[in-house]
């Protein structure tokens, strides 16, 4: 069953949504991230079914996240990379799993991520990117942007 459609909605995040917002969906961006990119690799790790990610790797692809590379002409099969779009989700993945660690995760974090740079276990950490300062919600001010449509963005106070 498909859910209602944000896509007329004037919202980053619903449109964000309309493209990752299915379930399977951040999983598979999740495993292209770590080198993952041959459909029978993606449907063995994830127990998916073949017709789900089929069409979530269509999706995808559709959407500029993924891009379908051949790499065996008979039978056509193909690889499926992301795309600087896709790799921008990384921020994404990593704040969920975070998410996930914290309150989901009763018997401590299944993976964690080490800085290779320092070798030091990392998190994501938001930060201003002007000052530098860590930020959260209370910490900042919603202000219309140049792509709303209206006011109604913003909720009143």
């Amino acid at each position: 069953m498909r859910r209602t459609s944000f896509e007329d909605m004037n919202c980053s995040l619903a449109q964000c949504l309309e493209v990752v917002g299915e379930w399977w969906t951040l999983l598979i961006v999740r495993d292209a991230l770590f080198g993952v990119t041959r459909f029978d690799d993606f449907r063995a790790r994830l127990g998916i079914a073949r017709n789900v990610l089929t069409q979530r790797l269509e999706h995808l692809v559709e959407h500029g996240v993924l891009s379908k590379e051949p790499y065996q002409d008979n039978p056509v099969r193909h690889d499926y990379r992301l795309t600087p779009k896709g790799r921008s989700l990384w921020l994404v993945v990593a704040a969920m799993r975070q998410w996930g660690d914290e309150w989901a995760a009763p018997d401590g974090p299944p993976v964690q991520m080490r800085h290779i740079g320092c070798g030091h276990l990392a998190t994501v950490e938001p930060v201003c990117s002007e000052c530098g300062d860590h930020i959260a919600p209370p910490d900042l001010r919603l202000v219309l942007g140049p792509g709303a449509k209206d006011g109604s963005l913003i909720p009143a106070r």
